[in-house]
């Protein structure tokens, strides 16, 4: 599967243009999901320096992505720097309606194949949803 990956506000606290504390668990279910054979690509607005900081940042931690910015190594970025839309299986991005779960959950979610749903109502007992500011 191929799983695309934000890195402010998912990987870490959001601090732009600095590089936040880790959120618990995020490096080291994405080396859990590589160690299961999925394809990482990582996700993001950061580019040039900040984009760099990045990568070697997860570099450090043990989590090398398939690709940064772009669905295989080798695709060329458009002319500017700007961005491609990314082919991705699934995207996990703190900015989900319903927020990020926590990094078990979605390690469950993926492996597991449950839905969001799922998870929600084993772990609570119930499929009511919380209340929300949409609801």
């Amino acid at each position: 599967m191929i799983i695309a990956i934000d890195f402010d506000g998912t990987l870490v606290e959001h601090k732009y243009p600095e590089i936040g504390k880790e959120i618990p668990f995020a490096t080291a279910t994405l080396k859990m999901l590589q160690k299961d054979r999925h394809q990482l690509i990582l996700w993001t607005v950061r580019k040039g320096r900040l984009l760099e900081e990045a990568v070697e940042w997860c570099r450090q931690r043990g989590v090398e992505f398939y690709a940064v910015n772009k669905n295989y190594p080798e695709e060329e970025v458009a002319q500017g720097g700007g961005y491609c839309k990314i082919d991705a299986d699934i995207f996990i991005d703190d900015r989900n309606i319903g927020g990020l779960p926590d990094w078990g959950q979605i390690y469950e979610m993926i492996s597991n194949e449950k839905s969001w749903e799922e998870i929600l109502s084993s772990s609570s007992g119930n499929t009511k949803k919380k209340k929300g500011w949409l609801w």
